[in-house]
């Protein structure tokens, strides 16, 4: 069986640092971006199940790259977060997690 892969795009390190404690115990293979570049050239080389994706990134805003995201990779679950209020979206595509949250959610949602 193939390890399941997430990828965290966020230049917050104690908030990579969390997930990928959170995420490597439940076995899954996690990589960590600080930003929107580096994050994307991952998601390329690896192909997650699952990205989570911040908004306010050193060189740009995340979810301007969701369309770009959620064509090319539709088999990758995104996650959107945020520590701000979101505008209203009928977007099914991602589920949107506003920082900070507890692991629940996450068991709840991903696991």
């Amino acid at each position: 069986m193939q390890t399941k892969k997430v990828l965290i795009i966020d230049d917050e390190e104690d908030f990579g640092f969390l997930m990928t404690e959170f995420f490597s115990k439940k076995g899954y293979q996690v990589f960590v971006a600080s930003s929107i570049a580096s994050g994307l050239q991952i998601l390329k080389n690896e192909n997650p199940e699952f990205i989570f994706l911040d908004n306010n990134l050193p060189d740009g805003f995340g979810w301007s790259e969701t369309d770009f995201i959620l064509l090319n990779y539709p088999q990758s679950r995104l996650n959107l977060i945020s520590a701000m209020e979101v505008p209203k979206t009928s977007a099914s595509s991602f589920t949107i997690l506003y920082k900070p949250f507890i692991q629940d959610e996450l068991k709840k949602i991903f696991i």
